[in-house]
């Protein structure tokens, strides 16, 4: 799914062309119109996202280097967006590079910790005054960035109100291998009645990297642990953390989009990209390996630097970044009675333009036991049914129909073989398919021509002889 709305930039300046020549100027090009079934079309798409976030919980970590790279205003009228669609957002926003500048304005070198506690940082009593001015800095511009409401802009009539507060309970890291930490420290405990309580107000609430022992001491934390102690108390359907890495990559630089938890472990040691994955990359695993274990369904790290990456992992098939789950999200399975609405939407545009032969939701209730389906997310991206004929010993391949935005990933093929075995459960030798313009798919798979007489006698009695489909068979 990743279809957008056509730039309209392009529109703009198509017409300030126009203008600008002393010639008439010509009519309007007929892009507008197609751009509006675009919007619609891609509305569409979005629409069962939408519906199944509704109501859910997001836990949101982002670094100090996003609001340092000037994306705050963008990824708030992001977030606007998701509280706007009905979403219990949690924001927990990190300072190291605003730390760090403090400390270079006041000539103090930075320290950090070696071996397993590698990168982390010592915080002497000059390093905490300068995580409590960062945080605090950052905390207002957060805040008043929420608070903007000029017209024209999508935070226009938002009207969102941001929590933040000593929700936070922390210990200190101590000395590690004869190191001592001074005030880093780690999370003790989230006040999740008292977040839930704001959620359910409808407000947005932030955290920051500080967290306050029972005696009033303040600790310097790791965006990463507070998110994810965070979306584990609370309960989150999803952990997102927008980082400055793209997400998992291959030994190849390729993006892995998708990992189950135990590839998640095989990954972090180096068993499935057969390289160890760099130390930022590690961290944010170790962090989502917690989460998933203390039962986060999801876990999403995307990059900053791509501008709308929140909502294009969110609102589209394949995301952006690397989603981990606790099992493998895209999964074959026989249909069910409540997967009939989502199978009317599938086959709905091929049965509009003459590809499917139009059935209804009657036909496809009573049916529903013949199909099965290819689930991502919860979302129906696919669909074939298996009609038998015992007596001749073939079945029906029908409604074979893929999503366009998730065609070419092996779905169709994957459907096929899915039918194939259904079929040779249930002592059938052949399969047959009816087709108006997929013959080379099915022939490239083993299928053959044949003719209308090859069909099971009922068959052939309910042939459409108008839309002259082509018989194509295979022997299983």
């Amino acid at each position: 799914m990743n279809k957008v709305p056509p730039d309209i930039r392009s529109l703009a300046e198509t017409e300030k062309a126009a203008e600008s020549s002393s010639d008439p100027a010509p009519e309007p090009p007929a892009a507008p119109a197609l751009s509006q079934h675009q919007f619609v079309d891609w509305l569409r798409e979005v629409a069962p996202y939408i519906h199944a976030f509704h109501g859910q919980t997001f836990v949101i970590g982002f670094g100090g280097e996003l609001v340092k790279a000037g994306g705050l205003n963008a990824l708030v009228q992001d977030v606007a967006m998701l509280h706007a669609m009905g979403m219990r957002i949690v924001l927990v926003h990190g300072s190291r590079p605003q730390v760090q500048e403090q400390l270079a304005l006041r000539k103090v070198e930075s320290r950090y910790g070696k071996g397993r506690m590698q990168g982390m940082r010592i915080t002497d009593e000059a390093a905490l005054e300068c995580a409590k001015e960062a945080s605090g800095e950052l905390r207002l511009d957060i805040e008043a960035a929420f608070s903007q409401g000029l017209p024209n802009t999508p935070m226009a009539g938002a009207r969102i109100s941001v929590v933040s507060g000593n929700f936070v309970t922390a210990r200190p890291v101590g000395v590690v291998d004869g190191v001592d930490f001074h005030s880093t420290g780690l999370v003790r405990k989230i006040d999740e009645t008292s977040i839930s309580l704001s959620l359910q107000s409808n407000k947005i609430v932030l955290l920051s990297p500080l967290g306050f022992s029972p005696t009033g001491q303040a600790f310097n934390l790791a965006l990463e642990d507070v998110a994810t102690r965070a979306a584990v108390a609370l309960k989150a359907d999803k952990l997102i953390f927008i980082s400055e890495v793209p997400g998992v990559l291959t030994a190849e630089s390729q993006l892995i989009p998708e990992l189950s938890l135990t590839m998640t472990e095989n990954v972090l040691r180096g068993l499935d990209v057969k390289q160890p994955v760099q130390a930022m990359t590690a961290d944010y695993l170790n962090h989502a390996i917690k989460a998933l274990r203390g039962g986060v369904p999801r876990i999403h790290l995307i990059p900053f630097a791509l501008d709308g990456s929140l909502l294009l992992e969110l609102f589209s098939h394949d995301g952006v970044g690397t989603m981990m789950s606790r099992t493998d999200l895209e999964h074959l399975r026989e249909a069910s009675v409540d997967d009939v609405g989502g199978i009317l939407q599938l086959i709905e545009p091929l049965e509009q333009d003459g590809t499917l032969v139009p059935r209804g939701r009657q036909a496809i209730e009573r049916d529903i036991a013949n199909f099965s389906v290819i689930e991502h997310d919860r979302v129906i991206f696919g669909c074939a049914a298996l009609y038998p004929y015992q007596e001749e010993k073939i079945g029906e391949l029908a409604c074979l129909a893929v999503d366009p935005e998730a065609q070419g990933e092996g779905d169709g093929e994957w459907l096929l073989k899915r039918i194939e075995q259904r079929a040779r459960e249930q002592g059938l030798q052949r399969i047959f398919v009816l087709t108006t313009r997929t013959e080379h798919w099915f022939l490239k798979r083993g299928f053959v021509r044949a003719e209308v007489s090859d069909l099971p006698a009922q068959r052939q009695q309910h042939y459409n002889a108008k839309r002259r489909s082509m018989v194509l068979i295979k022997k299983l």
